[in-house]
Parts: structure tokens; sequence; C-alpha cells
């Protein structure tokens, strides 16, 4: 067993040997899916409508196993399941506040409105003479 410093096989490329008439074909690490697992807590704890955090986060985790076990192609598919909760939730969890602001605004607009025409209704004058009888 060869325990030198530096071993051959952490050398760069260039620094080893190639032999000319032979080819190698160097195949990268298989793209590991993410889990979305971080992402899917925030959708669980802080905007959780309609349970799509949860459910993200059961995919999460799901993704995660599957990952662990070596299963690339089902921790893709539930990575995919959990992206896809994910954003419905964010989504809704940011379109639901701004729809409720909005009308919000457009009610305290009506009302006001409707507060200056009753005053104007009250304020009304019946006879163009009531003035001169004071």
């Amino acid at each position: 067993m060869d325990t030198s410093y530096p071993r051959e096989d952490f050398l760069p490329m260039t620094s080893r040997k190639q032999d000319p008439s032979s080819t190698a074909i160097t195949i990268g690490p298989s793209v590991v899916p993410r889990d979305h697992l971080i992402w899917s807590i925030f959708n669980t704890i802080y905007m959780n409508l309609c349970c799509f955090g949860l459910v993200a986060l059961a995919y999460s985790v799901k993704a995660r196993d599957r990952k662990v076990t070596g299963d690339v192609e089902t921790a893709r598919y539930f990575s995919s399941r959990a992206k896809c909760c994910n954003i419905l939730a964010t989504v809704w969890s940011l379109l639901l506040p701004l729809l409720l602001l909005a009308l919000a605004i457009t009610g305290v607009i009506h009302l006001s409105k409707l507060a200056q025409e009753s005053m104007d209704f009250f304020n009304y004058k019946i006879f163009a003479y009531e003035d001169d009888r004071k």
C-alpha cells in the first residue's frame, strides 16, 4: 500500500501522463435534485395557506429520503412536486394579503364617499327662502 504524499489520484489532470493512443470519457456525477426543505419549512410555519406548505414539506422529506437511498429518479419526482407546492403556497400567501388590502382600501374610499353624500343630503335646503327667515 502506497501512502506517499501527494497521492497520484489527487494531482490535477494536467500533471498526469496521458497516453495519446487512448481516449478517456469522463462522466461527471449525476445531478442530485434539490429537496427544497428550507423553503417548505418556511411555507409551513409562516405562510400555510390551504396547507400547501405542509404538503410541500411532506414531498421535501420524501425527496430527501429517496436522495439518501440513491433513488435519484423518484427523488427528482418528489422534488418537482415539492417545488410546485412551494410555488403555490408562496403565490397564494403573497396574493391573498394584497387582495385583502386592495379590498380594504376600496371599501374605505367607498364609505367616505357615502358619508359625504349623506352629509350633503341632510344639508340640502328644501326651500330657497329658509335663509331669509333667520
